[in-house]
């Protein structure tokens, strides 16, 4: 695989760009910048940073983008590089390109109007119509998109519910390996309405516990992106941060530690918000018609390759 995609698809790349922020300026969101060297990365089970001297690369933009929401930012989004351990092969890439966006006052319902809307002006932008061909497929994304609960999913492909009968590594086998392949793909799929443990900072649904308000949606089998109406509670994210650190040390994973300003940015108080990490290099590898990432972006790492 040529470290450098071809022409046409940088420049689709770009088209891509121009036509996200265009997007969010119609909307009058607020684009920010936030660092890329932090001191504490967000505990998730499975997700790890690389380290940068006495610190580390970040694996998503979200905990700074909160703490801009608890002083005062009303919608706010942010494209830029995001780190993570391990990732690397025809849908991953060590580096990638990250959007996320959040806005005060919303919730995953919110966001999944906006997350639409924005694939609709981009492929209208880009390809001429609200249409995705992909690998022989076509993917028509005018609303309404197919939305389908995680524990219905489960129990119509696999035959259990995980909401019901938490079982984390199953879960993540049986997702992959049999509920993502029989997802329907002439639209859109949104998988809404995770098992709270798969949503360390998602808010409870109300009135039912034990599920969290967390969706994820795929392309033409891509998984494209993650969002959840996000928990603003300091003491109950507190107490999942540590959580994941005790399930970091069992796996003999590294250990990060909390980021305390972020914790007290919600003690201060973070309006109720929605918001969304959606993979900008794939998004691109739909536009392109690109069955690897490395046609998508330019110098990915190729597998054995030293980070």
């Amino acid at each position: 695989m040529p470290d450098i995609p071809s022409l046409p698809n940088l420049e689709t790349r770009s088209q891509v760009l121009r036509a996200v922020r265009e997007f969010f300026d119609r909307e009058s969101f607020v684009e920010v910048e936030t660092p890329v060297r932090i001191p504490a990365p967000a505990l998730e089970t499975h997700i790890d940073a690389p380290a940068s001297g006495r610190g580390w690369l970040r694996t998503s933009p979200e905990l700074h983008m909160k703490r801009l929401l608890a002083a005062g930012c009303a919608r706010i989004y942010q494209m830029g590089p995001c780190f993570r351990v391990g990732e690397c092969g025809r849908r991953h890439n060590p580096e990638f390109t990250l959007l996320e966006w959040y806005r005060a006052g919303a919730d995953y319902t919110d966001i999944l109007r906006d997350t639409e809307a924005l694939l609709r002006h981009v492929f209208e932008r880009v390809a001429g119509r609200a249409v995705i061909a992909y690998r022989g497929r076509t993917v028509d994304l005018v609303p309404p998109w197919h939305v389908v609960a995680v524990r219905d999913a489960f129990r119509h492909w696999v035959g259990w519910d995980p909401v019901a009968d938490w079982d984390a590594e199953r879960f993540d086998l049986d997702l992959v390996s049999r509920v993502e392949p029989a997802l329907p793909q002439d639209r859109p799929c949104v998988l809404i309405d995770y098992p709270a443990p798969a949503a360390a900072l998602a808010r409870l649904k109300p009135g039912d516990p034990a599920v969290a308000e967390r969706w994820e949606v795929y392309v033409a089998g891509l998984e494209l992106a993650n969002a959840y109406s996000e928990l603003c509670d300091p003491a109950a994210q507190r107490a999942r941060f540590l959580e994941t650190a005790e399930a970091r040390r069992a796996l003999g994973k590294e250990v990060y530690p909390l980021d305390e300003p972020f914790l007290r940015a919600l003690e201060h108080g973070m309006p109720p918000c929605g918001g969304i990490a959606l993979g900008v290099d794939r998004l691109v590898m739909l536009a392109c018609g690109a069955e690897n990432i490395a046609e998508a972006r330019p110098f990915c790492q190729q597998p054995g390759e030293l980070f």
